[in-house]
């Protein structure tokens, strides 16, 4: 099985080259966060994600967590991994200051959770959700409740977790009966969810889980769900983990993939109650529970990218040692290495043209995220965060979606050996198959597309985002062979607008039908921002070795890459055109021609 290294040059690329970096650094927040310090930074959690978290990948997969009295023991070495974690400071990289976190910015924190993610998936699902629990904490507890959780969380000392799901509920969260009764300064809850990811565990003394549940007099719907944090173990005045909570997991899945992550079923109240206190105000439990939710997409959407990233490598490095056959057109003999191949570097190209593109895509949301909160002007703030809630139900969607389809690709490279488990080209495909189903399906992220990030705004913001990519279309005019290639990106552009004024004009009156086109559109949508981006890639590419600056094989590969790219994959937009503007015909077809 291939080992995990860590693409750095690639990522110092998209980070310091294709985004304009400085315009963080320049921020008071960010002040401190200077290129030689994130490489620095950048260069340990390579070292860190391939010599630690890597080798544990495997042996994850293999022994999966054990569930015994209500505790879960996760896989050999994991423990002794988080620990590590946890004493280099890794889990707080990107939060306040104030609660003993690092404060560096947002996109730098995404370079490295795709390396905690490539490296080992199931065990970086653990610090995924701590970072979406501090986030809510942060932004909508109060005073005591960050106080006292957030320093224990910022560390990794405690986890946290985010608990929706519930049995009858699934995605509609308005079903949720959980319920949380008033006892002095705290709830009772009582209730059980599912599908909660490293609900328990044996890696930290103290389990945060942030739960979903209804008040005695809430109203029907999501206009009934409060947010509650609920520990494991109560803290003691003190802030030590007291008396153990009336919460316990009363089963752990048997999963298609990321073995070594626990997926737990969580009971709540099957005594007492379980001891709960309020986040924020009752009945304002959706709303914060988003706050959670749009890290954890944009973070899952980074989970696409790695999944690939590490498929792609395992690909490559068989490719080059797998001799099999003499290639088409070859004036050899001989058999040479299948990397020689025409349709083995095909599957390869897509392969790293899909990942260099979500990774593109994937940086340029958290550079958008971290403008969008910081920048200096408030029109700049404004603009950037309205692209940044543009973009992350793409990222999740478009990103996961892709994924499957590389790590497939990736078993394929290997041939029969791919489908064998001991080559490990199909844990990633297993592993990656999760990642469009987490934290709300492709579907939801469609929806969530159409209606809250175009409709509502009346495609506002992905029209702007548009009109800033014919800009770089039109550079690739001066580009040595992409001339060609304006004209494709100016069209895919043409059909993405298209498709938003679709939208604009038809989800209103017309909701069935803009549902059965949400897919198709957020995937249109992906494979031409992507397209935009690595259009903007191969300009910066293309100025660098015009100036000389050194590394000509590295710089002549991101051209390359990009005119597959566009040649290959954008394509693709074109045809999903359609399928959007026939959403209708969708709506209107009996559900009983599928008898």
């Amino acid at each position: 099985m291939h080992d995990y290294n860590p693409p750095l040059r690639h990522m110092r690329f998209v980070l310091q080259e294709l985004l304009d970096y400085e315009a963080i650094h320049v921020l008071p927040a960010w002040s401190e966060a200077s290129p030689d310090l994130v490489d620095a930074v950048l260069e340990e959690a390579g070292r860190f994600a391939g010599g630690v978290l890597a080798p544990l990948n495997r042996v994850g997969d293999r022994q999966g967590c054990r569930l015994a009295d209500g505790a879960v023991t996760t896989p050999e070495g994991f423990p002794d991994a988080y620990r590590q974690y946890v004493e280099n400071g890794w889990n707080g990289l990107s939060c306040p200051p104030e609660f003993d976190g690092q404060g560096l910015p947002g996109c730098v924190a995404t370079v490295t959770q795709e390396m905690w993610q490539a490296a080992n998936m199931a065990f970086a699902l653990c610090p995924m959700l701590t970072a979406g629990a501090i986030e809510a904490i942060h932004r909508h507890g109060t005073s005591e409740q960050q106080a006292l959780y957030l320093p224990r969380l910022v560390s990794g000392e405690w986890t946290g977790t985010m608990n929706l799901t519930e049995p009858q509920a699934g995605s509609d969260l308005a079903a949720v009966r959980a319920r949380a009764v008033p006892e002095g300064d705290h709830y009772r809850l009582f209730g059980q969810k599912i599908y909660i990811t490293w609900g328990e565990h044996d890696c930290a003394e103290n389990i945060i889980h942030l739960v979903l549940a209804r008040t005695p007099d809430a109203p029907p719907g999501v206009k009934g769900i409060s947010l509650f944090i609920v520990p494991k173990f109560v803290p003691t005045a003190g802030g030590d983990p007291g008396e153990r909570n009336d919460v316990q997991c009363v089963s752990t899945e048997h999963k298609l993939g990321i073995h070594g992550s626990p997926t737990c079923t969580m009971a709540y109240g099957e005594k007492d109650g379980a001891v709960a206190y309020l986040v924020g105000e009752e009945g304002q439990g959706l709303v914060y529970m988003f706050t959670m939710m749009n890290e954890a997409r944009h973070k899952v959407g980074v989970e696409g990218l790695s999944i690939s990233d590490r498929a792609l490598q395992q690909a490559r490095a068989y490719a080059r040692d797998r001799v099999q056959g003499r290639p088409a057109g070859s004036s050899s003999s001989e058999a040479q290495a299948i990397i020689h191949h025409p349709d083995v570097r095909r599957m390869l190209l897509t392969m790293q043209a899909g990942v260099e593109a979500m990774r593109c895509l994937c940086y340029y949301a958290a550079w958008c995220m971290d403008l969008g909160r910081e920048a200096a002007d408030g029109d700049q703030r404004a603009t950037l965060g309205a692209r940044a809630d543009l973009l992350i139900p793409i990222v999740k969607g478009w990103c996961t979606e892709l994924s499957v389809e590389l790590t497939s690709l990736g078993v394929q490279v290997h041939g029969g050996m791919g489908y064998v488990e001991e080559t490990g080209a199909a844990q990633h495909f297993r592993d990656a198959r999760i990642t469009p189903i987490y934290e709300g399906t492709t579907a939801i992220q469609g929806n969530d597309l159409i209606g809250r990030k175009t409709h509502r705004d009346g495609g506002e913001a992905i029209k702007a985002l548009i009109h800033e990519f014919r800009g770089d279309a039109e550079a690739l005019r001066d580009i040595p062979g992409l001339p060609h290639l304006c004209e494709a990106l100016s069209t895919a552009l043409n059909g993405l607008e298209t498709a938003a004024d679709w939208v604009v004009a038809h989800h209103g009156e017309q909701p069935a039908a803009s549902a059965a086109a949400a897919v198709p559109y957020l995937m249109q949508a992906g494979y031409v921002i992507a397209g935009g981006l690595m259009a903007r890639a191969a300009r910066r590419a293309h100025t660098a070795l015009e100036s000389g600056t050194g590394e000509k094989a590295f710089y002549e590969a991101r051209i390359v890459t990009a005119r597959f790219y566009m040649e290959q994959l954008l394509p693709r937009a074109g045809g999903l055109l359609p399928a959007v503007l026939a959403g209708d015909a969708v709506a209107q077809t009996d559900a009983s021609v599928l008898d």
